[in-house]
């Protein structure tokens, strides 16, 4: 069957058709923004060739209505590409709006592209249009349907960490509480079981403020930041010596600028920093230290957290900041699943820089270690 002028145009335009969606995905998308042309483009070229293949195919009335409904018989597999492109959009921090705008993009860029070329329309032009926004709309519910699923496995995985998390201090709080009412203890045991109690305590009481906060900004509340004059040195040399005490087997050193005054919420402040030490802690390799750095850079405050370890994978670097999405490690195996914890300590850290009026970016190599970078205005507006 002879191919019709709109299938013929996006087969032989494909890398035309892709630059406007690079430029659409680039300049509406935040996500897209840091995404090389590669991962930007991920499925699409299959996805344009797979909707061209789609348009010739010949099709009755019967399987153009089972279409519609999104019942048709190997369109799924047809439109693979389409399902792994959703995937990997949440993945890379798109959210659902977002994904639907990449489609109807490619939608009105095909048709302003083969409109300027193509001219006044003939009467065969209307099936092949039909046909095309019909491909396109299947390819969009696979997207979707795909995109959805990986949601519902991070929610999954989200809630089933934390009864993991919380179970722990609360099964320790459970064994302090029978401790303490069976026999006599002598009172240096007495105050060791107390100390364990109130550490469990303190543990399930900063899973649960986690879980307000993100809570709290997921309703469009953001972060709430009282910024008051402070010495941020003297604050940072405290949560060093902070985390000494919480993590005695890891070397911490620090790096100081001298006095530095600054309008910030240092309680907030405390809490990013305290978040970023734990992450370094969690994912550094134990023989390197972890390093505060603060500097003074004119009108900001710098301060940068680096660890050394296993780098974060590309592809996860635009989204480590993201709630309910589960990074792997860049050399784990495909069975293993992901370690427990939250995933709220960087989202909260990036909610407060930003309630600040700051920027917060990571970089991540095998040679320079990972890094966490915070700028702060000194004076905030």
């Amino acid at each position: 069957m002879k191919a019709g002028r709109l299938q013929s145009f996006i087969r032989q335009n494909i890398g035309a058709i892709l630059s406007e969606w690079d430029l659409f995905a680039k300049t509406k998308i935040p996500a897209a923004a840091t995404m090389s042309l590669l991962e930007l483009r991920d499925h699409a070229e299959e996805v344009l060739r797979a909707i061209a293949d789609d348009i010739g195919r010949p099709q009755s009335e019967a399987q153009r209505d089972q279409k519609s409904k999104g019942l048709a018989d190997g369109t799924a597999d047809r439109l693979a590409g389409a399902s792994a492109h959703g995937a990997i959009r949440h993945l890379s921090g798109f959210d659902l709006v977002q994904v639907v705008s990449e489609f109807r993009a490619l939608r009105a860029s095909v048709l302003r592209l083969w409109a300027a070329e193509a001219g006044a329309w003939q009467p065969e032009d209307v099936e092949e249009v039909t046909r095309f926004s019909e491909s396109i709309d299947q390819a969009l519910a696979e997207s979707l349907a795909a995109y959805s699923t990986k949601i519902d496995e991070s929610r999954d995985t989200f809630l089933a960490v934390l009864g993991h998390d919380l179970r722990g201090p609360l099964a320790t709080l459970s064994n302090c509480v029978q401790l303490q009412g069976g026999a006599p203890q002598t009172p240096d045991a007495r105050d060791r079981v107390l100390h364990i109690a109130a550490r469990s305590v303190a543990s399930m009481e900063e899973m649960i403020t986690d879980l307000l906060e993100y809570t709290k900004t997921r309703l469009g509340r953001g972060m709430e930041v009282s910024p008051r004059p402070g010495n941020l040195d003297a604050v940072c040399e405290e949560i060093v010596e902070e985390a000494r005490a919480a993590h005695p087997r890891a070397r911490f050193e620090y790096e100081g600028c001298g006095e530095l005054v600054a309008d910030l919420d240092h309680a907030r402040i405390h809490q990013v920093l305290v978040n970023l030490l734990n992450n370094a802690v969690q994912h550094g390799d134990g023989g390197s230290p972890v390093v505060l750095a603060l500097a003074d850079e004119k009108d900001e405050a710098c301060l940068v957290v680096r660890n050394h370890g296993d780098p974060i994978p590309p592809e996860a670097l635009q989204v480590i900041f993201n709630p309910l999405v589960q990074v792997p490690k860049a050399k784990a195996e495909p069975h293993e699943r992901p370690s427990t914890s939250l995933g709220l300590g960087l989202f909260i850290a990036r909610e407060v820089v930003l309630a600040h009026g700051g920027t917060i970016e990571v970089s991540s190599t095998a040679e320079a270690g990972t890094a966490f970078t915070v700028r702060l205005p000194k004076h905030h507006g």
